[in-house]
């Protein structure tokens, strides 16, 4: 009898414990490519806890882009959202505050006041939002989450799964490089105050971890989707379930390194494909009286090679950016010169028609003028150079089969990276293999940063050069 006594004591200590444990789920992903690396009870239904605030993030960045709401736009905080339960940036009702420093409580500090306010702010109630919120999941193929709210927070029916929150944060890394550095801040200025990040340790730690979100509640327990690059390789991993903090990320980094050895080293970037937005009130519909029988290609405007230049800039993010290259100096070769305005008028002049092999070089002296190569045996494109100020330093982003890839890649990614690249040389160097793409003339901070930068939007590449 004494040993059923103890038997049953020990059931009634341990039961509690067992009924509060969270589900674990996990999924690693090569982020380059969308492929699964490894997946347990990944597509289990459960709580996602503050791996939500990605979404609200996302949506927010998407909102910004197509000029919904402005990083500057001040927010009044509402009462729901002061409310919200920790963690918070402490917003009091009625106050305002910039839409910037609400993006960066939520991403950097998880605050949920922060994420209810960002939800309100481009919504105007957070059931909009969310109903917002699930179009989008629905647009990017996460079929078994449902959003009920921006934070995060339990509430009935509330659920994702490790891999649609592997999705999510896939799109995230790719269709908003530009704001993707806010999910590895370790410090950030919210505004109110400075907020220290919620997963530093594991950041500080791993090699290569660069973010993204971490997430408790205690249905939940202890979520982290994590991503890390080394080299040309980018691992994603998510688990749900952790028992703590230091559990978490201890599995995390075990996932992590699976990923890393079963990547392949190479691999062809198939970026996904963003979601169109679906602000609410849905779409309008527009009714045409008349039958249309043929659509008409809008006049070119008569501008000259500016607006060779403006075509090829609308062109950027297009897959074969030779094409749209060909297509912009065709438009520009038919294009009439503008009337002279003085006393006596010039019979405007067609240009020339012009070969596709001549495309980059064209556009190139369209861009910025080009420098004669310094040395003769090797096929080069140099253009803007500058030696001072230590601008000794460059970067790779690959080697092609043939010079006009290499050319119309350097191209395409200028035109991409202004802000990073602005003074630097595009130069083309042959080799035994085939033919390197390189800018050249950096500061050896500029060309870290350019590199970080494009392989955030996924391009392959390294420094080259040295301080001497």
């Amino acid at each position: 009898m004494r040993a059923i006594h103890f038997l049953l004591c020990v059931v009634m200590v341990f039961a509690p414990v067992q009924s509060f444990a969270a589900p674990y789920a996990a999924m690693v992903m090569d982020a380059r490519t969308g492929e699964v690396l490894h997946s347990r009870n990944a597509d289990t239904r459960l709580h996602p806890a503050s791996l939500t605030k990605m979404m609200t993030l996302y949506i927010a960045f998407q909102a910004v882009q197509r000029g919904e709401i402005t990083l500057d736009t001040e927010v009044t905080i509402s009462r729901l959202a002061a409310s919200e339960e920790p963690s918070k940036l402490g917003l009091r009702a009625g106050q305002k505050i910039r839409l910037r420093y609400l993006l960066r409580g939520a991403a950097v500090k998880s605050a949920n006041d922060a994420a209810t306010a960002i939800a309100e702010a481009i919504s105007g109630s957070e059931e909009a939002f969310a109903r917002r919120m699930n179009r989008t999941a629905a647009a990017m193929g996460m079929r078994n989450t449902t959003f009920r709210n921006a934070h995060g927070l339990t509430q009935r029916g509330h659920m994702s799964t490790a891999r649609d929150m592997s999705i999510l944060g896939r799109h995230v890394i790719y269709d908003f490089p530009q704001y993707y550095n806010l999910f590895s801040r370790r410090t950030a200025d919210a505004g109110v105050r400075t907020v220290r990040h919620t997963n530093s340790r594991w950041l500080d730690s791993y090699e290569g971890g660069d973010g993204i979100k971490t997430g408790y509640t205690r249905a939940a327990g202890f979520n982290l989707v994590a991503s890390a690059q080394r080299g040309q390789e980018r691992v994603i991993a998510t688990m749900f379930g952790g028992s703590s903090t230091a559990a978490r990320n201890k599995r995390i980094t075990e996932l992590m390194d699976m990923g890393f050895n079963r990547a392949p080293t190479r691999a062809t970037i198939r970026r996904p494909q963003p979601p169109a937005a679906t602000p609410d009130g849905g779409a309008k519909t527009v009714r045409v009286s008349g039958a249309i029988t043929r659509s008409l290609r809008p006049v070119a405007r008569s501008n000259g090679a500016a607006e060779t230049i403006e075509e090829l800039l609308l062109a950027v993010n297009t897959d074969d950016i030779a094409a749209a290259l060909a297509e912009a100096v065709e438009t520009a070769a038919v294009t009439p010169e503008p009337r002279n305005t003085v006393a006596h008028s010039v019979v405007p002049q067609a240009r020339p028609a012009v070969q596709e092999t001549e495309v980059a070089q064209l556009v190139t002296q369209a861009v910025t003028p080009i420098v004669t190569p310094m040395r003769s045996d090797v096929q080069e494109i140099v253009t803007r150079i500058s030696t001072s100020g230590g601008r000794h330093w460059g970067i790779n982003i690959g080697r092609y089969p043939s010079q006009f890839e290499a050319e119309s890649v350097l191209l395409k990614v200028a035109l991409n990276e202004m802000s990073s690249l602005n003074g630097s040389l595009r130069r083309v160097v042959q080799r035994s293999g085939g033919f390197d793409a390189n800018f050249m003339g950096l500061t050896r901070e500029g060309a870290d940063l350019a590199c970080r930068r494009l392989q955030a939007r996924g391009t392959s590449c390294f420094m080259i050069g040295s301080d001497s």
